[in-house]
């Protein structure tokens, strides 16, 4: 595929989830912005935090920064964190609203930016018990890509090794071995070690993944 054309089918659908997600978290109680989320040590305020530091993100930004925090990423996301978390969730929020259109992020593979978006976004409405419904196709997609990724970049290649990812709400199957069923974003969630995925899964390579989890 073009370089062009799959960056033009990535934006679209990264701000429309942006957005949602905006939106969904309108109004949230104040005591809400603590709760925890799936991404382990971060509250739903963290993650709206990042999510924001991540839609500002340019490749420069993102190089000098990383060398700045010795290139070590863990310390690198939480200064991040720490620099777009306002003292008021409202002011977060509404900085995420100004940031939504951009198209700019670290220099990563473009698929990165689903992973991100979709992820994230289950991590902060999952626990606040806010439906939503991404679009699976590129749900499916950004779980191909996180599938494939080596861990060392925050892929899931070694989480699902050795096991067949099948999509019950649309057609995928990924890999090879003892079957792992249950809805793309599920699966995704899985291969980016969400662990209260597994709840939502079911077949034999469910005990293979919930083991290294």
């Amino acid at each position: 595929m073009p370089r062009t054309a799959a960056r033009n089918e990535v934006w679209p659908v990264v701000h429309a989830e942006r957005w949602a997600l905006a939106d969904d978290l309108e109004g949230l109680a104040p005591d809400r912005w603590a709760t925890p989320s799936l991404c382990a040590g971060w509250d739903v305020h963290d993650v709206l935090a990042h999510l924001v530091d991540d839609a500002r993100t340019t490749p420069v930004r993102f190089l000098t920064r990383f060398a700045a925090a010795r290139f070590d990423f863990d310390a690198y996301t939480a200064r991040g964190v720490r620099a777009e978390r306002a003292a008021d969730p409202a002011v977060t929020l509404a900085a995420f609203r100004a940031a939504v259109c951009r198209t700019t992020s670290a220099p990563a593979p473009r698929d990165t930016r689903l992973v991100e978006v979709f992820v994230h976004g289950e991590d902060v409405r999952r626990p606040l018990g806010i439906a939503h419904d991404p679009p699976r196709a590129a749900v499916a997609r950004a779980l191909r890509f996180q599938a494939r990724s080596s861990d060392a970049v925050g892929g899931g290649r070694a989480r699902v090794a050795g096991v067949t990812l099948a999509a019950t709400d649309t057609d995928l199957r990924l890999g090879d071995g003892p079957e792992v069923r249950g809805p793309v974003v599920s699966l995704l969630l899985l291969a980016a070690g969400r662990t209260g995925a597994l709840a939502d899964l079911s077949g034999p390579g469910v005990d293979v993944v919930a083991e290294r989890a």
